[in-house]
């Protein structure tokens, strides 16, 4: 029972913690939806979209997609006659950037800057898209979307009415996190009261190994790779509480996610578009890992650099 309440108060401090950032920035947002302003940013963006091969409207599905979720955007794509390899752009683009404000905001609670979140996922999102429009030949014949619900919102009229919407959106939004996140925690708290989480932690050690972090840190790796971005920055605020994780290791592990995270959801979610998925899950995993691992050896050469030079101040005091 001691093992239950731990998890449980665990549990509901996390989902606190993160409800205080999704609930105001959902409420925002989906207001936001109920306005010209998204537009109006759409159509900013549109000269952008010509240089990675998407015409001007494609801003509208990138827009939603990252100021609201993927299943807003992908409702915005199947009102659109679009090329397969315009579909596919755009969901390597969602891929690796979507549910921007929350999912920033959640990860700069950990201790992440918002702005190295930012650069990340936006980098990822334009220069992979520039990348395929520039090598892809193909995909000129029109997409085949399969069936799907819309995504679309209601109709909703009056600012009363908008406003409660959006508090709608934002509770729903902190309850299926809290149906995540607390069952997660209790299972946590088992693994360690059982002394399952050291195994756990060996099994993943070949792997945080070559991205170069420390085993401390695989649950919060497992966690974000399998259920997202909030949830593994949940683990991840108890695991700097509980396991002293150094804030390499904190960088490193959210520079994995933010590229590669909830990838059952995330890749599957993308089917009713009749697009390949299976090239999306291996483009973000192998992404992920190439630039976790090239981010971890710089950041070991610059700390040997910064060493040695300490080292040789500490020698020329001495004579």
């Amino acid at each position: 029972m001691g093992t239950l309440k731990r998890g449980l108060l665990v549990g509901l401090q996390t989902t606190w913690t993160l409800g205080r950032i999704i609930f105001p920035i959902t409420l925002i947002i989906t207001i936001l939806g109920y306005t010209p302003v998204l537009e109006w940013v759409a159509q900013w963006l549109a000269p952008l979209m010509g240089w990675i091969g998407l015409p001007g409207e494609a801003a509208i599905p990138l827009i939603l997609g990252n100021v609201l979720n993927l299943y807003a955007a992908i409702g915005a794509i199947l009102t659109m006659e679009l090329t397969m390899k315009e579909v596919f752009i755009l969901a390597i683009m969602l891929s690796f950037s979507h549910n921007l404000f929350i999912e920033s905001a959640v990860a700069a609670k950990v201790g992440i800057r918002m702005s190295v979140v930012l650069a990340v996922r936006l980098g990822l999102a334009f220069f992979s898209a520039w990348i395929i429009h520039l090598f892809w030949k193909g995909g000129s014949e029109i997409a085949q979307y399969g069936f799907v619900s819309s995504g679309q919102h209601a109709e909703v009229s009056g600012w009363l009415a908008i406003t409660w919407k959006g508090m709608e959106s934002a509770t729903i939004g902190i309850a299926q996190l809290a149906l995540i996140v607390i069952p997660l925690m209790i299972f946590i708290q088992i693994m360690k009261d059982l002394n399952w989480l050291k195994v756990f932690s060996k099994w993943m050690s070949p792997f945080t190994r070559m991205l170069g972090i420390r085993e401390n840190t695989s649950t919060t790796l497992a966690s974000g790779l399998f259920f997202g971005l909030a949830f593994g920055a949940g683990v991840m605020i108890q695991a700097v509480k509980e396991d002293g994780v150094k804030k390499k290791d904190l960088y490193l592990v959210f520079i994995f996610l933010v590229a590669c995270h909830a990838v059952i959801e995330d890749t599957l979610i993308f089917i009713p578009l009749g697009i390949p998925i299976w090239p999306l899950l291996i483009i973000r995993l192998v992404v992920a890992i190439l630039l976790t691992m090239v981010v971890a050896l710089v950041w070991n050469r610059l700390e040997k650099k910064q060493q040695v030079t300490e080292k040789g101040k500490e020698a020329f005091n001495e004579n």
